[in-house]
């Protein structure tokens, strides 16, 4: 690398020219690629950006200029720029670096960045204080993808971007969906018009001078806004949504025409006001398999760097996935019935409803990343007679979590809720681990929430919330493989509320929810062979919770653990306990093993379950100590 190596802040950028600052953005690209075709990680996004980052290093005075990201996927070039090369490959990895941009990580990282949509928001918060905090010549710069802005909070963001003075630039990253029409000398032109600093320089002073003789007021100057907007429109033939904001509006521009970036930043830098830039992108830029499928290519895993052979697992021994578990069931049922529909925010492919939306493509929406419409609409479908399938990753449904309770549980509307990565999910860490779901959603009325053992279990729930109950049901499944190369039962109704023995014992009561149970089988074995006693109970159900099971476990056990891949507060350990006390079960002693109210870091999910004692040997230690006891 001939620039790369010697460029450990941005004040390193800043020595360079522009033709120099073009080998800069080659040397990343390869990099990147050299990096993340080892050590998996989110790749296209971070391909398509690398001349918006260097430009906005380059251009402004960061950190002091506050940079947002919206989602860390497209921010591996600023990570590498900003000191964190040498460690970049440990990044997403076991106390390495994040995923995602993260403040406690980099003083450059002005925000942390694990869900979309939400740049502008946190964005124009910092503009507004930097006015507050007399801080003018503060730059605040927010860059968000085209995807995020089908998320609502983006638009609540813009809404209120132009109701305060602040001087808030907006990056869209456009790198898939049509927002204007890139054609056309006219429009070219007037891209160089608006965004030159002698238009701007005129502008402002017709302004200036109107205000003066008290000829134009705020609200006068928002009106020849919409004037000037509607005056462009008017002669380009377009519109964009944008301006409807009384935000002023510059694109699109070439996002890989690194002069001409550069050249339209410097421009606009220093103007008052709320702005936006719309720039054109290619996902995998520089990486012809990844131009070439955008979609396979966020987040590959390992490949051949030469040749794009990404390293697929074909073994078809292996367990199944849940997600494909899920996604093969789903297609079943609505094979047999026209009333199943499936929903999902952004993720037909990842949670496998991809199947079901090959052949009945006009029963499968995919809604944008906008989870809260996801439910709400999911309820709509409901109160009509059909039977939607509402797919969202649970630290996503967190997000709509009011849609739930209103529109969803408060009407008793049959919609099945799929949370998929539930629990502990890997390497993207902290926003992304599922583990709140059981604690947040167990205290709303009329839900039945259950998860699976295995995927029978999953495949008898799908089929039980259709066909075995009139209301709203939760069903949460981890991310990755499940347990069973014969996973393809006869879907039946099960009880709903009931829960089972898995193995006898007499000395300690072992009651877990959900596939993490597998571990405590494994550990209840070895627990045998040292003479301790186990017997293991398998909830199900986390609502209703299965008390005809509880008071067996009251009556006959003193030691009690219980186990849960979520957080601590408020789940399924809290429920037993709540059990037992509102029973006067007084001689109980409960061991809770689950998550403790602290955010989970990243690393691989074997990693995780051995830091916060969820492996079969954490929780044998478990057993272990409290078989001693007694």
């Amino acid at each position: 690398m001939q620039y790369l190596q010697n460029i450990n802040s941005p004040a390193d950028l800043k020595k360079l020219n522009v033709e120099q600052l073009e080998i800069v953005c080659a040397e990343l690209r390869e990099f990147i690629i050299e990096q993340l075709s080892a050590n998996p990680g989110h790749f296209a996004s971070s391909l398509g950006t690398v001349e918006l980052t260097v430009a906005l290093h380059y251009l402004y005075n960061t950190p002091y200029d506050k940079l947002v990201w919206d989602v860390g996927h497209q921010a591996y070039s600023h990570k590498i720029l900003t000191g964190r090369r040498d460690k970049f490959h440990t990044n997403r990895k076991f106390g390495g670096l994040s995923g995602f941009t993260n403040p406690n990580e980099s003083e450059y990282d002005a925000f942390i960045a694990g869900h979309a949509s939400i740049s502008i928001s946190a964005a124009l918060g910092m503009a507004v204080a930097a006015q507050l905090n007399n801080e003018p010549d503060r730059k605040v710069i927010a860059v968000i993808g085209d995807g995020a802005m089908t998320g609502g909070l983006a638009y609540e963001g813009l809404n209120n971007a132009c109701s305060q003075p602040n001087n808030l630039l907006i990056i869209l990253n456009d790198n898939d969906m049509s927002i204007d029409s890139s054609v056309g000398g006219l429009k070219e032109h007037l891209v160089k018009l608006t965004t030159s600093t002698k238009y701007n320089k005129i502008r402002n002073r017709l302004y200036q001078g109107f205000k003066k003789r008290n000829l134009i007021s705020e609200k006068g100057k928002n009106l020849m806004l919409r004037f000037n907007n509607s005056l462009k429109s008017l002669i380009t033939k377009e519109q964009n949504l944008f301006e409807g904001f009384n935000i002023r509006y510059f694109g699109p521009v070439d996002g890989h025409d690194l002069p001409g970036l550069i050249r339209v930043l410097h421009n606009i830098k220093d103007m008052e006001g709320p702005k936006l830039l719309h720039i054109k992108t290619t996902k995998g830029k520089g990486y012809e398999p990844a131009e070439n499928a955008a979609t396979e290519w966020h987040a590959p895993g390992c490949f051949n760097k030469e040749t794009g052979e990404r390293a697929i697992d074909n073994d078809k021994n292996k367990p199944q996935l849940y997600q494909d578990v899920f996604g093969l069931t789903l297609l079943e049922m609505a094979e047999k019935n026209e009333k199943i529909v499936g929903i999902t925010p952004a993720m037909p492919t990842s949670c496998s409803m991809s199947f079901m939306m090959k052949e009945f493509s006009e029963r499968v929406f995919d809604v944008g990343i906008a989870e809260a419409h996801a439910v709400t609409f999911s309820a709509g479908m409901a109160k009509e007679g059909l039977i939607p399938f509402c797919n969202i990753y649970s630290s996503f449904m967190q997000r709509a979590y009011d849609q739930v309770i209103h529109d969803v549980a408060l009407q008793k509307l049959k919609v099945i809720m799929c949370l998929d990565r539930a629990g502990l999910v890997g390497e993207d860490g902290a926003t992304h681990h599922g583990v709140f779901d059981m604690a947040y959603l167990r205290p709303i009325p009329n839900l039945t929430i259950a998860s699976p053992y295995n995927e029978h279990d999953l495949r008898n729930l799908m089929y039980t919330a259709a066909y075995g109950n009139d209301g709203p049901f939760v069903i949460r499944y981890p991310r990755g493989q499940g347990e069973m190369t014969d996973w393809h039962n006869e879907p039946q109704i099960i009880p709903i509320g009931k829960g089972r023995k898995l193995h006898d014992g007499n000395q300690i009561a072992l009651l877990s929810i959900g596939n993490i149970g597998n571990n405590a089988a494994k550990a209840i074995d070895e627990a045998e062979k040292m003479g301790i006693s186990v017997a293991h109970y398998d909830m199900l159900f986390l609502k209703p919770i299965d008390e005809e099971l509880l008071h067996e476990v009251g009556r006959n056990f003193r030691q009690v653990i219980t186990l849960e891949n979520g957080v601590l507060n408020g789940g399924m350990g809290s429920a037993i306990l709540e059990f037992f006390a509102n029973n006067h079960y007084t001689n109980i002693s409960v061991h809770r093993i689950g998550f403790e109210d602290e955010f989970i870091t990243h690393g691989s999910i074997k990693e995780l379950q051995k830091m916060t004692g969820l492996d079969a040997e954490g929780i044998l230690s478990t057993i272990v100590q409290l078989g001693i006891k007694n």
